[in-house]
């Protein structure tokens, strides 16, 4: 019956039919064929979004909207360009480093492709460097988006696996730094290569300037996870907190209207209501899978190859990168979460570690076809073909794949921060 069931919810993501039908139409007929009272389903899925911890997922969804309306990204764009502009690369160097700063306001890869990449693409073809890799930095660029505070896909993974949210949130930090390192240094060496120009190097008044400039955008993760650190305030005060810091930016900056205000709250609304409704029937989905085993006879599959962590992580891992080829990352990340938690607890996997790693493995999935919703905003913006689009990433799937080893074996670079903070 599990098997049934599983490949109904296949069957129906195949033809099309969105993911909250897909999940429940499969979960319905379970109830049906195990003779279970349908009110259990209701329960579990009101009981799923019943939680004032997941009241931080609409609040930080509007609050990176918000941050959007202000129209920091040319200040975020200077403040790069006064750090790294200098080194080869330019301004391929600038559109890497400024996605680590825009990540600290939006949370979101799909926010800073569109974002960055519509002043950025255009400046660097206007600079000499070819359309195809202009638009492949972009893209391999943002996938640091969710790692950074606020993160709304590591709030979801909190919510669903039970881990501390503000571990969930120092644990990204370092990773993202990691991600963003491994591509500035292939970047570098590319560069030479192809000769691409750089920027004089910033004088020290033109990099006040900047830091004073485009400041507010490093000010918001601070305030955030500061804040929760602090004691302050709890993960869903604080993305509270976000929405009334972006809200106060624009009426400082005075930039920032009305209208931006309510087509902020009505992308929020739609964008947090398919998240919910998601979690709710993927919550009764994953219900079903513990109750018939299926967390168990994986973690069983898995260690009939190997007991060693390590290389179970890697077995998950690359699991994942063939689901984030074929599902959305959020959507993917819902559903599997729950089930694949029990499975790296039997090995001793820390779920703060996992957590990090599975929302970066999903994301790689938005740079790759067929799925690949990065790239096909990149190729817009770009002016390019898909074909072209797909040959220029491959490069970069390097220094990707290297972050992601890197990650894996050293599960430090996740956990010191969280560790330092509260404790091992």
């Amino acid at each position: 019956m599990t098997v049934s069931i599983i490949l109904l919810l296949l069957v129906l993501i195949a033809c099309g039919l969105p993911l909250f039908f897909s999940i429940g139409i499969s979960s319905m007929v379970y109830f049906y064929m195990a003779d279970i009272n349908l009110a259990l389903m209701g329960q579990r899925m009101s009981g799923a979004v019943d939680s004032f911890l997941i009241l931080a997922i609409p609040f930080f969804f509007l609050a990176g909207e918000l941050m959007n309306a202000c129209k920091l990204t040319d200040r975020i764009i200077n403040l790069a360009r006064a750090f790294v502009g200098h080194i080869d690369g330019g301004l391929a160097q600038v559109n890497i480093f400024a996605s680590l700063i825009f990540s600290g306001m939006s949370g979101s890869p799909t926010a800073d492709t569109t974002a960055l990449g519509s002043v950025l693409i255009p400046a660097m073809k206007r600079e000499g460097y070819p359309a195809p890799f202009s638009a492949a930095v972009t893209v391999a660029s943002s996938m640091v988006g969710p790692m950074v505070p606020p993160s709304v896909a590591l709030v979801i993974y909190g919510t669903l696996a039970d881990v501390s949210i503000g571990r969930l949130l120092l644990a990204g930090i370092l990773p993202g730094v990691v991600i963003v390192g491994t591509q500035m240094v292939f970047t570098y060496f590319y560069a030479r290569h192809k000769k691409f120009p750089k920027y004089e190097r910033a004088s020290m008044e033109e990099a006040c300037t900047a830091v004073k400039q485009g400041g507010a955008a490093l000010l918001f993760p601070i305030i955030i996870v500061g804040g929760i650190l602090g004691g302050i305030f709890s993960p869903t005060e604080a993305a509270a907190v976000a929405v009334l810091y972006a809200l106060c930016l624009g009426f400082i900056y005075k930039n920032v209207s009305l209208k931006d205000i309510t087509d902020a709250i009505i992308k929020t609304g739609l964008g947090s209501a398919r998240i919910l409704a998601i979690i709710s029937v993927a919550s009764t989905f994953s219900w079903i899978m513990v109750r018939e085993g299926v967390p168990l006879a994986i973690a069983s599959a898995i260690s009939n190859i190997s007991d060693d962590p390590t290389i179970v992580f890697f077995l998950i891992v690359a699991m994942l990168l063939v689901v984030g080829l074929l599902m959305v990352a959020s959507s993917a990340e819902i559903v599997l979460t729950p089930i694949l938690v029990p499975v790296i607890l039997q090995f001793g996997i820390d779920p703060v570690h996992f957590g990090v790693l599975m929302v970066f493995t999903l994301i790689i999935g938005g740079a790759t076809p067929p799925v690949g919703v990065l790239m096909f905003i990149a190729q817009d913006i770009a002016e390019i073909s898909h074909g072209k689009m797909v040959k220029a990433m491959l490069p970069y799937y390097l220094p990707i794949f290297i972050a992601v080893v890197l990650l894996v074996m050293f599960p430090q670079i996740s956990l010191f921060l969280p560790n330092l903070v509260f404790g091992s």
